[in-house]
């Protein structure tokens, strides 16, 4: 079975749906590890009452950036997982961090990427006016928010929605695609063509 990390941040809604999917079996990994960058995250707990592993290195506790991500990627890599699953980990990774792990890190985002990368995506969305908004799990690369775009799941912007009601309903859907993601991941179903990445059939015997 793949081993899978996840690196998460906060209250780790996305890292529950995924411990959830594994435990109902809809979820083929093995989830060996949780990273988190924040001693006070929720998802540490979820964790624990999970069974898996917790890895915490505190930012504050490093001198600058790059000896933050030297213990990160020796983290990662002590793991021993195939996969690294970004679910809400609010920090942007170094070129070099990307590099030690290619093809092997996805991250969900509460936006219909290309639109509304980074920070507050539902809040921009709501502001733009937009019609529709929703979540995108995607590659990780060098360029924030920028990978092969692996699934997408869309939900309409309503007149009286707010950044709050809108990323309420985004996480809902949040929390189906990542576990389904992690699953083709696992059964080898991806496959990029450039840009693009293709979803395979199963395999038939």
């Amino acid at each position: 079975m793949m081993r899978c990390t996840v690196l998460a941040s906060g209250r780790g809604s996305d890292f529950q749906a995924i411990c959830d999917a594994v435990a109902a079996g809809t979820c083929p990994v093995e989830l060996v590890r949780l990273i988190t960058d924040n001693p006070s995250a929720l998802a540490i707990g979820r964790a624990h009452r999970a069974g898996v592993p917790v890895t915490i290195i505190d930012r504050t506790s490093f001198p600058d950036r790059a000896a933050y991500e030297a213990a990160l990627r020796e983290a990662m890599e002590v793991s021993g997982a195939e996969l690294f699953v970004l679910a809400g980990y609010m920090r942007l990774l170094s070129p070099e961090t990307v590099r030690a792990f290619p093809d092997r890190m996805i991250n969900i985002h509460p936006a219909l990427l290309p639109a509304f990368p980074g920070l507050r995506a539902p809040a921009q969305a709501v502001e733009h006016g937009v019609r529709f908004s929703g979540c995108t799990v995607h590659f990780v690369t060098e360029e924030m928010d920028a990978g092969p775009v692996i699934l997408q799941a869309c939900v309409p912007v309503r007149e009286d929605d707010d950044a709050e009601s809108l990323a309420a309903r985004i996480l809902v859907e949040e929390h189906r695609i990542l576990p389904e993601a992690i699953r083709l991941y696992a059964e080898g179903r991806l496959e990029r063509v450039g840009r693009r990445v293709r979803v395979l059939s199963p395999a038939t015997d």
